[in-house]
């Protein structure tokens, strides 16, 4: 089917108090196992690539996106395709011919006045093209020592440091002063985490919903337990993102594989593995965000 588009998948999903599933792919293996679990839980989903995963594909967005785009239109639900934590303003302005109906503009590790100016400009420039922009405000933290700042704190901020976490009223103004279409929060989850340990601060979040007029987005959420995703989206959140848990499960899957198969070479086989197992995680993790798990 046609590409989705994230913005009205983030749209309906807040109208009906449920959100969307943000799976970030690096290989291809990812974009298929996303896909496989999202027809198996029968519901919308976002593939997101993130600018690290570009750099990790020497820089090049468009062999990975053009493969993305093609297991996206041939899926049997809708799939749409998000630029996730897009520092570099050459690479943003890729995005539209690249098949991509939604960025994140990340300019998080600057100052405020400085993030807002920088989300302002990508906000203006992201409309004209049709797209719809989410922006990050608070120190969700966890990438590569990235720190982020408040419009009164002066430093970059540890994730669970006093001043890090989203300020309502500053977040209120931020969304009022930008024009941004979502906004992600930082309410104690952590990028990149492999344990599922993070506290999240609902009422924090609570207050957040109240103050702040578009959808809200949850960074960090591998490393939510379930209990604490669903009450999140109860909460307040539209949109979930997840990368790691993803590659948790593709690499304890492969490694089990290797250890019982030490003679294999066929990468099809373990990479095989992998992706199975990265699909069931993608279906488990849809079915506690949209409330349908078993």
């Amino acid at each position: 089917m046609p590409l989705a588009n994230t913005g009205e998948l983030v749209i309906r999903a807040t109208a009906a108090r449920s959100a969307v599933a943000a799976f970030n792919v690096i290989t291809l293996e990812h974009v298929e196992a996303v896909v496989a679990g999202a027809e198996t839980a029968g519901t919308p989903v976002v593939l997101q690539v993130s600018e690290n995963a570009v750099k990790f594909r020497y820089g090049r967005l468009l062999p990975l996106a053009r493969a993305t785009v093609a297991v996206a239109e041939r899926a049997t639900v809708p799939v749409a395709l998000h630029l996730d934590h897009v520092q570099s303003d050459d690479l943003l302005r890729q995005a539209p011919d690249a098949g991509f109906s939604s960025v994140m503009y990340d300019a998080a590790r600057l100052p405020y006045a400085e993030n807002l100016a920088a989300t302002r400009a990508a906000a203006d420039w992201a409309h004209t093209q049709g797209l719809w922009i989410e922006a990050e405000l608070g120190e969700i933290g966890g990438k590569a020592g990235q720190g982020g700042w408040g419009r009164t704190v002066r430093a970059p901020l540890d994730a669970h440091a006093p001043g890090a976490r989203t300020d309502p009223g500053e977040a209120r103004d931020f969304v009022a002063d930008t024009g941004v279409d979502a906004l992600a929060v930082a309410i104690g989850s952590v990028h990149a985490m492999t344990s599922r340990t993070a506290a999240l601060d609902h009422g924090l979040l609570g207050r957040l919903s109240a103050a702040v007029t578009v959808p809200l987005v949850l960074h960090g959420s591998s490393g939510v337990p379930d209990d604490g995703l669903a009450a999140a989206v109860e909460g307040g959140i539209a949109k979930v993102n997840v990368g790691t848990a993803l590659n948790v499960a593709m690499t304890g899957a492969i490694r089990e594989f290797l250890a019982a198969h030490p003679e294999a070479v066929d990468s099809r086989k373990y990479l095989s593995v992998g992706r199975e197992a990265m699909a069931r995680e993608v279906a488990r993790i849809i079915g506690v965000v949209t409330g349908t798990a078993a």
